[in-house]
């Protein structure tokens, strides 16, 4: 990872601004999820331009998955919609209650994106089906050829809201533990897991999923993630997200590794309060940031950032607020995928006026569960008509979504699922414990 000065950090914002195993899978041989060896990544910056003049294949993947032809369609279908239309793709509505019904309204009323769903909207299996299939209609009634972003947070041990519904897994420190213990083994265990999960909730109609944890935990005094994260080291923690982010791939599912730039050192909970973290910027590099390259370097096609009062980077502002956290993850990690904020119904940002704004206005490409959706929407289309938010900014973030969404649709198409999924993932769950703990 390249070093970088703060003034450095400071001038990059301006560029900113506007949730027996799996047989093994070969390792992958490019860092790009699905990437061919011979085709070079396009930057998502500046859409699919390139530097040459010369004209770019449109098949030419990129190093988030979508191909340079995805990118393109998206940003010419986005260009030709309302404020409302816009103002709902880079939104990820929150819900109430259990009935299917409920999600898909908000979807068709206000074009979301699509929603999350928690552990609060869940009854059974067919109950979750009869959402997700009525979350996918509505976006299909909508004329939208793309999938609905439906997301939840599965990332095993105490975070799994699909709990009695999909596999349980262990909590994702048997990731690390695995790969510490087992080596080559450890590492086979992590991304049958990945890919288990990943096919098991495509089974149930989902598109995304909120993991892998890239953090790196602290110990005792990280009261937030512990054993979410992958390791104390953050060796070990990059070896396990890579082959997670590989395994989701795989599984034709849109992983989000988090929570950049690092929750793991953090001594406070964001979800009632603002951590802050008081690292020097090489301190975060070689700790925290360490496991965020590698999974960007891995094809990581979405990071998620954290409510966290970085010092080094930005200090007294969340970092999903922040120019200069996305400058960061875009200019010196090299990432050009889509970036997805926390939960912005969270504690540490609780009560910032006009949150949702702020947070495109940052550089966020997709907003996560607001307080309010309706009222988040309603605030997006009114600065979008006002001019006070960059209809181009807004545009470049909800192209990305749907060119995702789109290699989504395009990679599970490739890799069909069926009731078999589930043997499949009890399978990799008794191996990767076995892995990790030797039972």
């Amino acid at each position: 990872m390249r070093r970088t000065t703060l003034a450095a950090v400071a001038a990059l914002s301006t560029l900113a601004v506007g949730c027996s195993s799996v047989p093994a899978e070969p390792e992958p041989t490019t860092s790009g999820a699905d990437a061919s060896p011979a085709s070079p990544s396009a930057s998502a910056t500046t859409g699919a331009t390139v530097a040459s003049e010369e004209p770019v294949d449109p098949d030419t993947r990129l190093s988030w998955g979508p191909t340079v032809g995805e990118l393109e369609d998206a940003e010419a279908l986005v260009a030709g919609w309302s404020s409302e239309q816009l103002a709902g793709q880079v939104l990820v509505g929150r819900y109430a209650g259990t009935d299917p019904a409920v999600p898909a309204e908000l979807v068709r009323d206000l074009h979301l994106a699509g929603v999350c769903v928690t552990a609060d909207n869940v009854v059974d299996e067919q109950q979750v089906l009869a959402t997700t299939a009525a979350v996918e209609g509505a976006v299909a009634e909508s004329g939208r050829d793309f999938p609905a972003v439906i997301g939840v947070d599965e990332e095993g041990g105490s975070v799994a809201h699909l709990r009695g519904v999909a596999t349980d897994f262990p909590a994702f420190a048997a990731a690390g533990e695995a790969i510490a213990d087992s080596g080559r083994r450890g590492r086979v265990a992590v991304k049958g897991a990945a890919l288990a999960t990943g096919l098991e909730l495509r089974l149930l109609g989902f598109t995304w999923v909120y993991a892998p944890v890239a953090d790196v935990t602290i110990g005792a005094a990280d009261v937030t993630i512990g054993s979410r994260a992958p390791s104390d080291d953050p060796a070990l923690a990059g070896a396990a997200v890579k082959q997670a982010v590989a395994g989701y791939n795989r599984a034709g599912i849109v992983s989000t590794t988090k929570h950049f730039p690092g929750h793991g050192g953090a001594t406070a909970d964001s979800h009632t309060t603002l951590p802050v973290l008081t690292e020097t910027l090489a301190e975060l590099e070689d700790r925290d940031l360490a496991p965020f390259a590698t999974a960007v370097e891995a094809g990581a096609p979405s990071v998620m950032i954290g409510h966290l009062d970085v010092e080094a980077i930005a200090p007294g502002v969340p970092s999903s607020l922040a120019p200069e956290t996305y400058a960061y993850l875009r200019e010196e990690l090299g990432f050009e995928g889509v970036a997805i904020t926390d939960s912005l119904g969270m504690g540490a940002v609780a009560g910032t006026p006009a949150l949702a704004v702020k947070a495109l206005q940052a550089g966020a490409d997709l907003l996560l569960m607001p307080a309010d959706t309706r009222r988040a929407h309603q605030t997006i289309t009114r600065a979008l008509d006002d001019g006070s938010l960059d209809r181009a900014r807004v545009e470049e973030a909800a192209a990305r979504v749907v060119a995702l969404q789109r290699w989504q649709a395009r990679t599970a198409q490739d890799r069909p699922v069926d009731d078999s999924v589930v043997e499949k993932a009890e399978a990799a769950s008794a191996a990767l414990r076995e892995a990790a703990y030797g039972y």
